[in-house]
């Protein structure tokens, strides 16, 4: 009787890292009146997911998010996009990568009031030389569902609205990744819960990544994975979160 030896499982192919911070720490200040913002703090994001980092007020969550995106330097350690060290960048090739590789989304809209939706959107485009992708464009539109509203200047908008333009205006470069800075903290939980769901089903259908940073328990839940920052340090994370479970760990903290 032959014996037939059976294959092994295939093996998946490890997730690309489209950010990471290795051993960061960020100080603010010399001497006695120093301010440790950021404390040996090493973390990846994945590509293609959807991340909320998470701390009171203080906890140095801003911070790592604007270290990540390149928008401060770290005092020691490094910061990687996509395999590039922000660290041996200059001026110039740093602002270029901003420019072509990674979106954000913040607080306040940040639209330009005289231009319309559409223009909002591709403004960075045509400032940087590039010729607009229509086709990606719909895409986006339809993504965020702004298909209808393209003509209308943010007065003519709702705040939803608003950020929904700023999330098709970030997402049309085709980022490594969109940081989102309390994305929903000028809304109401309606036009809030719209938002997130578009930054989710960019992550789900676009293959985007998305690191947002939030108070909030219920913005938090749309992630894939949450983050614990305290006192500038890496506390704790969670997979799969519910808004009851990530409420529960905050306390912890004394959020």
């Amino acid at each position: 009787m032959t014996t037939f030896t059976p294959a092994p499982p295939p093996v998946s192919a490890p997730a690309r890292t489209a950010v990471r911070a290795y051993a960061v720490r960020k100080v603010y200040g010399d001497g006695p009146a120093a301010v440790t913002a950021l404390d040996d703090v090493t973390v990846g994001v994945a590509a293609g997911t959807f991340v909320a980092v998470m701390g009171p007020s203080g906890s140095g969550k801003s911070t790592l998010m604007h270290c990540l995106a390149g928008l401060d330097t770290v005092t020691s350690g490094s910061i990687e996009i996509s395999g590039v060290d922000l660290s041996t960048l200059d001026d110039r090739a740093l602002t270029r990568l901003r420019r072509d590789r990674i979106g954000f989304v913040f607080q306040s809209f940040n639209l330009l009031p005289t231009l319309t939706a559409a223009e909002n959107v591709t403004l960075p485009a045509l400032l940087a030389g590039r010729k607009v992708d229509r086709d990606w464009m719909d895409h986006v539109v339809t993504t965020v569902g702004l298909g209808d509203r393209l003509d209308h200047k943010p007065s003519e908008l709702s705040g939803g609205q608003q950020q929904r333009v700023a999330v098709a205006r970030a997402l049309l470069a085709r980022p490594e990744v969109t940081f989102a800075d309390e994305p929903t903290g000028n809304l109401d939980s309606r036009s809030g819960s719209e938002v997130l769901g578009f930054l989710r089903r960019a992550v789900d259908t676009m293959g985007q990544t998305i690191v947002m940073v939030t108070h909030d328990p219920v913005a938090a839940a749309w992630a894939d994975r949450v983050l614990f920052l305290a006192d500038g340090h890496l506390v704790d994370e969670m997979a799969d979160p519910t808004a009851e479970r990530v409420l529960d760990r905050m306390k912890r903290f004394g959020a």
